[in-house]
């Protein structure tokens, strides 16, 4: 098993290669090397060290930077708006952290979609849904789908098992009275859960992060974005067992709560980045967003066709679907409603997490 520390040091080439800078082998055996001589006191000298190694020209200083901070710092990549140059965030250095802005006012939930971006913390509260939680979390190893996995363990089944009969054959004098066979063992499906941070889902953001945060305790191999103007994965903020220190830290990880809306572009970013786009391959992929789209349906129609395309099944909840009455009103959302497998009601807590236990592929609605 690789050890946690050495875990940021192997990833950090696999994330330069996406990003198509030259990341061999020997370069990284050397990076790993010059760490270790340095006896590196704080982040910005593994920082200098990865400069000093790979070498990146002055016209990709940024992007290198953008990548690092991503596999070391866990910060997240901009979504780039239509129309406009890619708009990535800006780097930092472990203890040298600037204050993102904090607004004078809370702004209202919003009820439109905007592509105005707004960078600031948020606190997190821990709510007082634990009961529900907990059952949530005991009930979804048994929920969640599950599929055939290529192992094979001992048991009634199709396949012949070739070395349990050798054994056989060896204690018996090549006499074998029953042939023994194998059974392909059953493994949860990966679960990529998306979550809209954006101010249309102001009311409901909160929830569904302590949802998140059960579905990360109860599942085998969950992992959890953000989407707004940026795209932000908190999957490892949330592994932590405690629900407030938990919260705590995807709060500030993020940095678009309450923004603008650009789903589309947020989804295209997570689908090219191909570390990223993995995660949903044979997937229960999960979106909670109202689906409130600013411009054309195009970016988030041709994003939905990729995802759908990957994942095993696409599950959209909503706010809006919470009422009975509901069917998709703005263009993106009926552009993209024949690739969902099932458009669910997500107002609260409670009713995304009964669509997520109660959820059976082919079950539209």
């Amino acid at each position: 098993m690789t050890p946690r520390a050495l875990a940021p040091f192997l990833a950090f080439p696999q994330a330069l290669r996406a990003a198509g800078f030259p990341a061999t082998p020997d370069r990284t055996e050397t990076f790993i090397t010059a760490v270790g001589l340095l006896g590196p006191r704080d982040m910005a000298a593994i920082r200098r060290a990865a400069h000093a190694v790979y070498g990146p020209g002055p016209d990709r200083q940024l992007m290198f930077d953008t990548v690092f901070d991503h596999v070391f710092l866990g910060r997240s990549l901009a979504a780039p708006a239509p129309g406009d140059p890619e708009d990535l965030p800006r780097s930092y250095d472990a203890g040298d952290f600037e204050e993102l802005p904090v607004p004078d006012e809370e702004d209202p939930s919003g009820g439109e979609a905007t592509a105005a971006e707004r960078l600031f913390a948020r606190e997190l509260a821990a709510g007082d849904e634990d009961a529900l939680l907990r059952a949530f979390t005991r009930a979804l190893p048994n929920r969640l789908p599950h599929r055939r996995a290529r192992r094979m363990s001992k048991g009634k089944g199709r396949h012949p098992d070739p070395r349990r009969a050798f054994r056989q054959m060896m204690r018996r004098d090549g006499e074998i009275t029953r042939l023994p066979t194998r059974r392909r063992i059953t493994r949860q499906r990966r679960v990529l859960l998306l979550v809209d941070v954006s101010g249309s889902m102001k009311s409901s953001t909160e929830g569904a992060l302590r949802l998140a945060h059960a579905l990360q305790q109860g599942g085998e191999r969950v992992e959890c974005f953000t989407l707004g103007t940026r795209l932000t994965r908190v999957t490892r903020a949330l592994r932590h067992r405690n629900r407030e220190q938990a919260l705590t830290l995807a709060s500030g990880l993020v940095a678009d709560w309450d923004g603008g809306t650009r789903l589309g572009e947020a989804l295209q970013v997570f689908l090219s980045i191909p570390r990223f786009a993995a995660h949903a391959r044979g997937a229960l992929v999960i979106l909670l967003s109202d689906g409130l789209e600013r411009g054309g349906p195009e970016a988030l129609t041709g994003a939905m066709e990729r995802l759908s395309a990957l994942a095993w099944s696409v599950l959209w909840l909503s706010p809006l679907a919470a009422d009975p009455a509901y069917r998709p009103q703005t263009e993106a959302m009926r552009a993209i409603h024949p690739l969902l497998d099932r458009l669910g009601a997500g107002d609260t807590p409670a009713s995304i997490a009964a669509e997520i236990l109660d959820f059976r592929k082919g079950a539209r609605a």
